[in-house]
């Protein structure tokens, strides 16, 4: 009498996906060996794909048949033994070799002749078409999701999938400490191993409640799904769901995880004017060196003999302090320029509104460009990658344009906001001036204007745009003790050419 292996698989390991499948295949099989008469010695069963060959279970009962424990195997259908070509060889060669003498299915015939093995050879190539077939199908869907801007998988830590819309949408709990995560790095004090530490201080954990590992922060940071863009099959796409960070902010963390991924260099002492000028006699740079304490700043002298002396951080010092004074504001002119930019804001719609729309032209004018450059790709007019190139290229030009557009819409009158920062600056640069910060001085006096030149231990400066114009106003009225004018708006007027450069 033949002795029966009985067989029973299901494609997952997961106990909440085809929980009953193994469970209902036994009691149907069962049912038929009783029926058939038929003598099972022991039962395998499995929750693996049969795709790709490599079974435990199934190789085992295999090797058991080769040692003729049993002749025959009880399964529910074909598809059950095999999806691929390898394991039905197996199968087809221990018929032919005399190791199977039979095979029973409940919906299936087989019988080991010329004929019973053509129809299961046929039956196993039917399930490895269906198994690839299916393949391509799932791939297919995933592709025309991503082309509508869904995101096709699981979402990344700071989103959540909506399995009622098949959409993802920010995480109610982590969305915020996603974006913290992404400020913090920004500012390029912490290394990644800092930047975990921070971030568990601050709550942010993994869906299981574990401390995040440092692949998965460094993957977060460099996932340009965060900013909008979606990354598929080395491809960006626009996606639908909501940005968290702006792509300047994704790009200033890029720029960081660069230069950390450079050798690290030994501690330097940093001066605070070295570097800033440069010497009128030879045109060399000033450099800095301590003498007895003192911090001394002197030409370089590389190109020809200079005769330039050294000159005390401090005496530079109280000379930008000057500067700055001279480009101050008091709190009567700033109040007075305020009051006057408040009212400037009602005659503005009109050059809002054109300002705006001129961006959304140039966001439809990028969105014809990708719609032919798709055109031109599907016509195999241009290679894949230049497609890929080029369509990177146009995306990211479609949100920066989009971002300018979203700030400019969140800040209206944006030249008056301008004018206010500018006011604000011109206060500032009087506490700067008064305070002992070199390096706070140094930055002011980049920011309204360049090139300084140092001549007989005096700085030669000149500020730019409407600094340049507060400084000689504030220079007239020094000299000549005149009141402050009615409307000092002068300063950062809506001539292009007097906007402040900040």
């Amino acid at each position: 009498m033949i002795k029966y292996f009985l067989y029973i698989r299901k494609s997952t390991d997961e106990d909440d996906r085809q929980v009953l499948s193994l469970e209902a295949q036994e009691t149907e099989l069962l049912e038929l060996a009783q029926k058939e008469r038929l003598d099972v010695i022991e039962i395998f069963k499995e929750s693996q794909t049969a795709k790709e060959p490599g079974r435990k279970i199934f190789n085992q009962m295999l090797e058991k048949m080769e040692r003729d424990e049993a002749q025959g195997i009880l399964a529910w259908h074909p598809d059950r033994l095999a999806r691929n070509s390898v394991d039905g060889g197996k199968i087809i060669f221990l018929i032919d070799s005399g190791k199977i003498l039979s095979l029973k299915f409940p919906t299936f015939w087989f019988e080991p002749t010329p004929q019973g093995k053509f129809m299961l050879n046929i039956a196993f190539g039917q399930s490895k078409y269906f198994v690839d077939n299916l393949s391509e199908n799932v791939k297919r869907g995933l592709r025309q999701k991503v082309r509508r801007g869904e995101w096709p998988g699981w979402a990344p830590i700071g989103y959540l999938n909506n399995f009622k819309t098949h959409t993802v949408i920010p995480d109610p709990e982590r969305f915020r400490l996603v974006k913290k995560l992404f400020e913090l790095y920004s500012i390029g004090n912490y290394s990644l191993k800092d930047l975990q530490n921070q971030i568990t201080k601050i709550g942010l954990l993994s869906k299981a409640k574990k401390v995040l590992s440092i692949s998965i922060i460094q993957h977060t940071l460099e996932n340009p799904f965060y900013y909008g863009l979606m990354k598929y099959n080395k491809e960006l796409h626009q996606g639908k769901h909501k940005p968290m960070i702006t792509k300047k902010l994704f790009e200033e963390c890029q720029k960081v995880l660069r230069d950390r991924a450079r050798p690290i260099k030994k501690f330097v002492k940093e001066y605070a004017f070295r570097g800033l000028l440069k010497c009128d006699e030879c045109g060399c740079s000033i450099t800095s060196e301590i003498q007895k304490g003192h911090t001394y700043y002197r030409c370089t002298k590389k190109r020809i003999p200079c005769s330039q002396p050294y000159i005390r951080e401090e005496n530079l010092a109280e000379q930008i302090s000057k500067i700055l004074q001279k480009v101050s504001l008091n709190r009567a002119w700033a109040e007075k320029m305020t009051s006057h930019l408040d009212k400037e804001k009602e005659s503005n719609q009109q050059a809002e509104l054109a300002f705006a729309q001129k961006l959304k032209s140039q966001i439809e004018d990028c969105e014809e460009k990708l719609d032919k450059l798709l055109d031109a790709h599907l016509e195999s007019v241009i290679f894949k990658d230049e497609y890929t190139a080029k369509k990177q290229k146009i995306l990211n030009q479609k949100v920066e344009i989009s971002e300018k557009l979203r700030d400019f819409e969140q800040k209206p009158n944006h030249w008056l906001e301008l004018c206010r920062n500018f006011i604000l600056s011109a206060q500032q640069a009087k506490i700067i001036a008064l305070h002992r910060n070199f390096f706070a001085k140094r930055n002011f006096l980049k920011k309204i204007g360049s090139n300084p030149l140092l001549r007989d231990k005096k700085i030669l400066f000149n500020p730019r745009g409407a600094w340049k114009i507060l400084a000689n106003f504030n220079s007239i009225l020094r000299a000549e003790g005149a009141a402050q004018p009615q409307h000092p708006i002068w300063l950062c007027g809506q001539d292009s050419n007097l906007q402040p450069n900040d």
